[in-house]
């Protein structure tokens, strides 16, 4: 990538570093506000070739990162390791956003008053938007996608962990702005490793950042959560959950389980607790236990649960609410739906939970009285993604609610604006 613009280390003084790229933002932020739908597609388009065309030169940067982060936790490895099923899903991933509807000018309301104004809402950008993320080179790619389609420009602060993965792909994407003629500045990212870049976007880089979604661990959530000056997208854990009710299919609940558990422990969806139904765990909480254990999770339980598989260890208070992201799992045995939505309430996160059951009452009861960003009925809680939500990629999940919740894709990327028309009306 010889003609794009190389990122060189950062000299001491950070914040100016910082406060200049939240300036140049700023002004592509207004550039990319009235970009052509044809302009910031092109651009997906030519950066996802860009990725495809320098794979391996991702590939080898990934593998140095890897290399550096030796002995680090299973799950920080495989939230940072690439492989070329994963490169090509990236550049997938670009050409999915671009064929999805331009969310910009969407009329979202129109009325008329009594005295002839004719009021609009209109979809806007939110404008310059920071994502603080660690050991995940891939979201470099599916934020820096969002942000674009969206009209908005975005400053991407990846973790030092996925450095070179990361300026990589981040030059694959500045390559399809300018091939599209949009401005660079459209995406940026710190050319430094140092920790005071996030201190500086916390703080707002001086009035020019208007939203941040962090996407990492539990302590970069809660210290942006608490130090930001501007609004914050994000979820602090993913404490998700499965309840086998009394009626559900035990095949069924097993292959779900198995999915939302192991497929990918390292991510937010991953299932951390099951419940089962005491009306059903007779039958269904060992072949359950058995599966897991076999397949190398550990299991951690109440009483009942040891009773059922001497593999099982015994279960602490915390368990109930920590997020593992590991092949662990905690294990409980409930009296029914309204236990199960009980101990929810008390110990989830909000993020994602399921219920696994053929009792379409027990399923509607639990998709409206479970408050969290994403409820489940019968299926995997590994499908808690913007990509299988058929957003075409996701800068991560919410969990609050304000403004956005569940996975935050193009249209959480946006606000609006009151467009109002008259013909002389003056107020009395």
């Amino acid at each position: 990538m010889e003609n794009l613009k190389r990122i060189e280390p950062a000299g001491p003084d950070v914040p100016a570093i910082m406060a200049e790229l939240g300036r140049e933002a700023r002004a592509a932020a207004h550039a990319m506000s009235l970009a052509s739908t044809e302009a910031k597609n092109r651009a997906l388009h030519a950066a996802a070739a860009a990725i495809r065309a320098h794979a391996d030169e991702i590939l080898a940067a990934n593998a140095r990162d890897v290399a550096a982060a030796e002995g680090a936790p299973s799950a920080f490895l495989d939230r940072l390791r690439l492989d070329a099923k994963q490169i090509e899903a990236m550049a997938r991933g670009l050409e999915a956003v671009a064929a999805l509807p331009d969310p910009i000018g969407r009329i979202l309301a129109r009325f008329e008053r009594p005295n002839g104004l004719v009021i609009e809402r209109v979809a806007t950008p939110l404008g310059v938007i920071g994502v603080i993320y660690e050991s995940r080179p891939a979201v470099t790619a599916d934020a820096g996608a969002l942000c674009l389609k969206a009209g908005n420009s975005v400053i991407l602060r990846g973790g030092s962990d996925s450095f070179q993965s990361s300026l990589k792909i981040h030059e694959c994407l500045v390559a399809g702005l300018a091939e599209a003629g949009l401005p660079e500045a459209a995406i940026l990212r710190p050319p430094t490793t140092d920790r005071a870049a996030v201190g500086a976007m916390l703080a707002g880089l001086d009035g020019n950042l208007d939203v941040i979604v962090p996407r990492g661990g539990k302590s970069l959530v809660a210290r942006v959560q608490a130090e930001a000056r501007v609004p914050v997208f994000a979820h602090l854990e993913g404490i998700v959950h499965v309840y086998v009710d009394r009626d559900a299919d035990l095949e069924k609940a097993k292959r779900i389980l198995l999915n939302a558990k192991l497929r990918r422990t390292g991510v937010c969806g991953a299932a951390e607790t099951l419940l089962v139904d005491r009306a059903c765990a007779a039958t269904h909480l060992g072949p359950l236990a058995a599966m897991l254990l076999d397949a190398g999770c550990a299991l951690r339980g109440d009483l009942e649960t040891q009773a059922v598989d001497p593999r099982v260890a015994p279960a602490s208070e915390a368990d109930w609410s920590t997020e593992y992201l590991d092949a662990i799992i905690s294990v409980r045995i409930v009296d029914g739906l309204d236990q199960a939505i009980a101990h929810i309430e008390t110990y989830g996160s909000h993020h994602t939970d399921c219920i696994v059951t053929e009792n379409q009452a027990a399923a509607e009861r639990f998709l409206t009285e479970v408050d969290s960003a994403i409820v489940i009925h019968n299926a995997s809680t590994q499908f808690a993604d913007g990509g299988e939500f058929g957003f075409g990629a996701e800068i991560g999940i919410a969990t609050g609610r304000m403004h956005a919740r569940g996975p935050v894709g193009l249209e959480q990327l946006t606000s609006f604006k009151y467009r109002v028309r008259g013909a002389g009306q003056i107020r009395p």
